[in-house]
């Protein structure tokens, strides 16, 4: 029964992504921008108060072409369309269109019952100008917000392609052709022998996903990728002198002090905590990689307010810390509980603590060994009848001839 609760306690404690220390960037936490499914969105008239779905734009452009003699530029470089029309809209209530929009006349030459003008609105004007290069940023902040939400969120549920996992609501949707597929193997080698473990770049419904389409005003992703870089590699021109690299900062495991140095950081945490990391990895002749796991397996459990050492859980981190400082703080479990291949992923993704990590034989190379059941045998032996006395060979063939004397 324990041994459920403590599995279900690790289901809801678990870490499927990398933290970030805010110290080193992470900000407060913020209300997830849910971005808009097109469907929901309402395109709405400059003059009048025609308004059609988003998915229906075309039939609008019509419209105020027809209706209102007006032209916008640049339709699919708009990062946002209904927010241009709702600004451009407020706007033409306050000042007269050919305040902003150049104006085309048509047929000047002939008749003028037959003459005509049409509003031009792009951003050649400056305030068109600043008004897309803030839609395209507001756009972006809510991409990579709703990016970061899908990561976080714990309720996200699918059945994988190619394992047995369960998850819920897995349509069997191949993501490049979009076919349906009856079942997750047929729909698995289809996608591997067709090559469809990717989204169909031709399929625009994504451009307003894409990252890249809001990196540079007036450029869709397609535009950038196909431009030649060759011309701004200039060798000449590469001068690094003026270079200064930054020191990084490790985190203590049990606070937030920072320090530059792996020295530095031994000391706080001996001192300031009690935990004298070097003293384990002696004790426990414990290699890079296993100290690597250790630190992400500290990490994890005292972001979960847990006792790396009994596993107890605590309703706040200070109860836990305090807990830890009374015996806890050089008790770890058994090896097998931290020395986990899940160990080997960072808890922190920013975590330099990890890059400071040396291994266990480093600090050793000048000590002298002391472990008497290995022989050391120099090169210039002069009595190698010692040596054949001693070889560990020698034993062997006198084994072998025991055995071979029992055999007969």
């Amino acid at each position: 029964m324990a041994a459920c609760e403590r599995t279900a306690d690790y289901g809801r404690d678990s870490i499927l992504e990398p933290l970030s220390f805010p110290e080193l960037g992470a900000g407060s936490p913020s209300t997830p921008i849910v971005v808009q499914h097109p469907s929901d969105e309402l395109l709405v008239c400059l003059f009048c108060s025609e308004s059609v779905p988003l998915l229906q734009k075309d039939t609008l452009l019509r419209h105020l072409l027809l209706e209102h003699k007006l032209v916008i530029a640049d339709i699919k470089l708009i990062a946002s369309l209904p927010r241009y029309l709702v600004y451009w809209k407020g706007r033409f209530l306050e000042q007269p269109v050919t305040d902003f929009c150049s104006v085309i006349k048509t047929n000047s030459t002939g008749p003028v019952e037959k003459r005509e003008d049409y509003f031009l609105l792009c951003d050649v004007l400056p305030e068109d100008r600043i008004l897309r290069e803030r839609l395209q940023q507001k756009r972006l902040e809510e991409v990579l917000e709703q990016q970061q939400k899908e990561r976080d969120d714990c309720y996200f549920h699918r059945l994988c392609l190619f394992c047995s996992e369960e998850c819920t609501g897995n349509s069997l949707q191949c993501l490049y052709c979009e076919k349906i597929f009856r079942d997750k193997s047929t729909l698995k080698d289809h996608m591997r022998k067709k090559a469809h473990r990717r989204i169909n770049a031709n399929n625009h419904e994504y451009d307003r996903f894409y990252v890249i389409n809001y990196l540079e005003l007036g450029k869709t992703w397609e535009e950038v990728q196909s431009e030649d870089d060759r011309e701004l590699v200039d060798v000449e021109d590469d001068d690094w002198s003026d270079w200064h690299a930054h020191p990084v900062s490790a985190v203590c495991l049990f606070c937030d002090h920072q320090s530059e140095t792996m020295d530095q950081i031994y000391i706080h945490m001996k001192d300031s905590h009690g935990f004298d990391l070097h003293n384990l990895k002696m004790e426990l002749n414990l290699n890079f990689y296993q100290q690597v796991k250790l630190v992400n397996f500290i990490r994890r459990q005292i972001h979960q307010s847990r006792c790396y050492g009994c596993q107890k859980k605590f309703d706040s981190r200070a109860d836990m810390m305090d807990h830890i400082s009374e015996g806890h703080v050089m008790k770890l479990p058994e090896m097998s509980t931290w020395d986990q291949p899940q160990y080997y992923f960072p808890t922190y993704e920013n975590d330099a603590f990890l890059c400071t990590l040396s291994d266990s034989n480093d600090d050793e190379d000048n000590e002298p060994c002391h472990n008497e059941d290995i022989p050391v045998i120099a090169e210039d032996i002069s009595d190698l009848r010692v040596l054949k006395q001693n070889s560990v060979l020698n034993q062997l063939l006198k084994n072998r001839g025991c055995f071979r004397k029992d055999d007969a």
